[in-house]
């Protein structure tokens, strides 16, 4: 899809994604925006399909480095191949962002473009608001990560953390249905803690997955990473899917079809199981991108009335 990029004349955040309009932060932001007191800020979408040209994402990043109130951007699905094709453009490249070899957070600070990956940050204050304290030193469950991408590389390193102890997942299994992600999550996470076994799992089809979650124990997290149910339809599951018993099971995205959502919840009574869909993680993604972007702390009392005003803006 091809994108006409016109000089800002206001203090412009881009949401740079696949069906951006249709995501919440459009109705949000310009509430967030007067709360935060960001004056004229804006937000425009950028979007494009999965796995687009190397010439599209330059021509978008090359766009806000150089346009004086093109503030920066949030990235989401494209944040390992944007970083592949414009490493060289940023000026300056944070520690998570170098290890995961992704970008999720585009901004500008003392004239230099600097990249950022969020995720490991936003999905862990996503999973504290609903894994109990000592969960994984408690019941010893596995989690099932459905999907190689950005989100599901964050949170193994997030899950990773030395201030964590004991309290680690003793396995965590990454699957996903073409081989190269997987090939690459491995390089990228190899020996990245002494007590979590990582297994990746060529799965091509939503059987396979089916398989590899009936090997779960009790107690575990399974995640849908995978983009389906928001960028495009379907689950990573069939129907038939058996979630293990008195597990957490998160669907990350908050908006689209959602079947995965609707596939454990048909099976929440029965089997116990606790889920959680996107919305937290899409308040936090987003308040720590606009963090960076506009310079400015979002946190205890006012993280709090952003989500309320988003709660009633959607």
């Amino acid at each position: 899809m091809a994108n006409i990029y016109e000089k800002a004349i206001a203090p412009t955040l881009y949401f740079i994604g696949v069906t951006t309009g249709q995501s919440s932060i459009m109705k949000v932001f310009p509430q967030w925006a007067k709360a935060l007191n960001l004056k004229d800020a804006v937000i425009k979408g950028i979007d494009f399909i999965p796995h687009s040209s190397a010439e599209e994402y330059r021509e978008a990043v090359l766009f806000i480095k150089n346009d004086p109130l093109s503030m920066g951007a949030l990235v989401t699905t494209h944040k390992i191949d944007l970083f592949n094709t414009c490493k060289d453009l940023f000026d300056y490249i944070d520690p998570y962002a170098e290890k995961l070899g992704e970008v999720s957070s585009i901004s500008k600070k003392d004239g230099k473009l600097c990249a950022h990956a969020k995720d490991p940050i936003s999905s862990g204050l996503a999973l504290e608001h609903f894994v109990p304290a000592g969960y994984w030193k408690d019941y010893g469950g596995d989690v099932l990560l459905l999907g190689a991408g950005g989100s599901t590389l964050a949170m193994s390193v997030y899950f990773a953390q030395e201030r964590f102890g004991d309290n680690v997942p003793r396995k965590i299994i990454i699957a996903n249905r073409s081989v190269p992600r997987l090939e690459s999550a491995k390089r990228i996470l190899k020996d990245i803690h002494p007590q979590i076994t990582f297994e990746y799992i060529h799965n091509p089809s939503p059987a396979d997955n089916d398989k590899t979650l009936a090997s779960l124990k009790p107690h575990s997290l399974i995640v849908n990473a995978t983009g389906l149910g928001k960028d495009g339809p379907g689950s990573p599951l069939t129907d038939a899917c058996r979630f293990p018993a008195d597990s957490l099971v998160w669907e990350i995205n908050y908006r689209g079809d959602l079947l995965f959502k609707r596939q454990a919840q048909a099976q929440a009574k029965t089997s116990r199981l606790h889920i959680e869909d996107g919305w937290i993680y899409f308040i936090h993604g987003w308040t720590q991108v606009i963090s960076e972007v506009f310079h400015i702390d979002i946190t205890g009392s006012l993280l709090d009335t952003l989500s309320e005003i988003a709660r009633a803006s959607v």
